[in-house]
């Protein structure tokens, strides 16, 4: 049997054929996934991954947080293996952010199951809720409620822009559980995920060992301003909160590249109040992220932000709130978990290099209460959430294969 499962390879031309079926959900025009976190889309994606969870006699269960767990029994009363990632994409996401994860994990269960291999400990592929955090902010917040990092009352009091709620969502369409949304014991954690960068297509790399992921901050920024006319005003009277902004971001962005080639800053949204072509506004609302892999790093931005915004307020007599909106620390992934990665990956013979994500990921929360580790392919050009989002199917099986060892090894087989 040993010999059996070291070759044990999974069926690529299933998973892949898998991910494009579970793509034509949300597809859009140009060729990515609209398929937000509570959705429609969403409600299908999910009764899709638990029709073919059923079909190979996986338990299903639902916790409050509408996370999805698909169980494949073990020998032994254990603590599960878990994998899995979301369903859930950004508005013009791709196809294999999050999913790639979720039918990874189907596809070793659908392996195991075909070639009638059991194993110690269960094997669990879950569905966590509203990773992306582009309808309900903050991002991971199925993951993070489960582990403890919010309450289950935050977490179904998250609004989206037009104010529906992810508990009032959850039940519309099916999807609120009645299990506790809180960790249980787990053996070990796996994800496998697209980079979401370009460093392993550009070192021809086929698997990255993923040791950590750095860490986040976002913040709403606030910039008041007086509403006024924009043709009788000369601009020396006038307080813009636009000038503010501008200003703020070219000093930040100066100071975030001169700092690290590790650091990161990204104006993901702006909204301008009154929003109109011809008044000055009233305000403006900034969402910013801030990341580095180090929490001296991190912190060191933070203080520069603080720094910069009291700068512009004397500069442009304009006044500027900073809103705290999440805040995730660097993590550090579990030896033994990276060491079954490793090891596979080394039997598999993939290229591979050990490296930190760039991106959050609910292994974040998971690994708060689990040993944890992450495994990545490449991505064409490093594109994410972006319609273009694209990877070869030779390295998403390669992946899948590396998940498939590392959960046996941790699991361990049925002689």
């Amino acid at each position: 049997m040993e010999n059996t499962v070291e070759h044990l390879r999974v069926d690529g031309a299933r998973l892949w054929e898998s991910l494009m079926e579970m793509a034509q959900i949300g597809a859009t025009p140009a060729g990515g996934c609209n398929r937000q976190a509570l959705t429609d889309e969403d409600r299908q994606g999910r009764d899709l991954f638990a029709r073919w969870c059923g079909e190979i006699g996986c338990e299903i269960r639902m916790d409050k947080m509408g996370n999805i767990f698909a169980r494949r029994a073990g020998s032994e009363e254990l603590p599960p293996v878990m994998t899995g990632s979301h369903l859930d994409t950004q508005p013009t996401g791709g196809k294999f952010d999050g999913v790639y994860g979720v039918l990874a994990g189907l596809e070793v269960l659908r392996t195991l199951e075909q070639n009638q291999i059991k194993t110690r400990a269960p094997l669990e592929v879950v569905v966590w809720t509203n990773e992306e955090g582009a309808r309900f902010s903050p991002a991971m917040i199925g993951s993070g409620v489960w582990a403890g990092e919010f309450s289950l009352e935050y977490g179904h009091t998250r609004t989206d822009k037009a104010g529906r709620t992810i508990g009032a969502e959850l039940q519309r369409i099916g999807y609120l559980g009645d299990m506790p949304a809180e960790a249980q014991p787990v053996t070990a954690a796996f994800e496998a995920h697209i980079e979401q960068g370009p460093i392993l297509e550009k070192q021809e790399q086929v698997i990255g060992v993923v040791t950590g992921v750095q860490g986040i901050r976002w913040y709403d920024v606030t910039f008041h301003g007086t509403p006024c006319h924009a043709g009788p005003t000369p601009m020396e009277d006038r307080r813009d909160p636009v000038q503010a902004l501008s200003l703020l971001c070219e000093k930040l962005y100066a100071q975030v590249k001169a700092f690290s080639v590790d650091a990161r800053m990204t104006c993901g949204d702006l909204r301008a109040e009154p929003g109109s072509r011809n008044t000055v506004p009233e305000k403006v609302v900034l969402a910013l992220d801030l990341r580095h892999p180090q929490p001296e790093g991190l912190e060191h931005l933070h203080q520069s932000l603080q720094q910069l915004v009291k700068e512009v307020e004397r500069a442009t007599g304009t006044r500027i709130e900073v809103r705290e909106e999440w805040h995730s620390p660097p993590v550090a992934f579990n030896e033994d978990c990276i060491a079954a990665v490793d090891r596979a990956v080394r039997a598999l013979g993939y290229s591979h290099r050990k490296m930190v994500s760039g991106a959050g990921h609910d292994s974040v929360y998971v690994s708060r209460v689990a040993p944890v580790s992450m495994i990545f392919v490449p991505c064409a050009g490093g594109l994410s959430h972006n319609e273009a989002e694209s990877a070869e199917a030779r390295h998403l099986e390669a992946g899948c294969n590396v998940l498939l060892q590392a959960m046996l090894d941790r699991a361990g087989v049925v002689a």
